[in-house]
């Protein structure tokens, strides 16, 4: 069975976020960063890849997308901050 990716992206530190669902993260990210990811992500220019949490099967990554969709944007940043406290992009890093 495959694994999955839970992932979140951001236009700035603590700005507006994105959260997702993949198991193919490298692939996906690179759509957001190419416009054609999602119009949510288009619309607020959310191109920076700010968290990324991988699982075992692509049904536990689905019910931690859902969690989360469900936070408050102040529980999401502070996620964010603590994984990483810089907010850098962490793109680089699967590629």
């Amino acid at each position: 069975m495959r694994g999955g990716w839970t992932y979140i992206m951001a236009n700035r530190r603590f700005g507006m976020t994105y959260v997702g669902v993949t198991a193919d993260l490298a692939a996906r990210v690179w759509q957001h960063r190419r416009d054609s990811g999602s119009a949510y992500c288009r619309k607020y220019g959310i191109r920076t890849l700010v968290l990324a949490e991988k699982h075992d099967d692509i049904e536990s990554a689905i019910r931690r997308e859902k969690a989360l969709k469900a936070w408050r944007a102040e529980w999401k940043h502070q996620l964010i901050a603590d994984a990483n406290p810089e907010w850098r992009d962490l793109f680089d890093d699967i590629v």
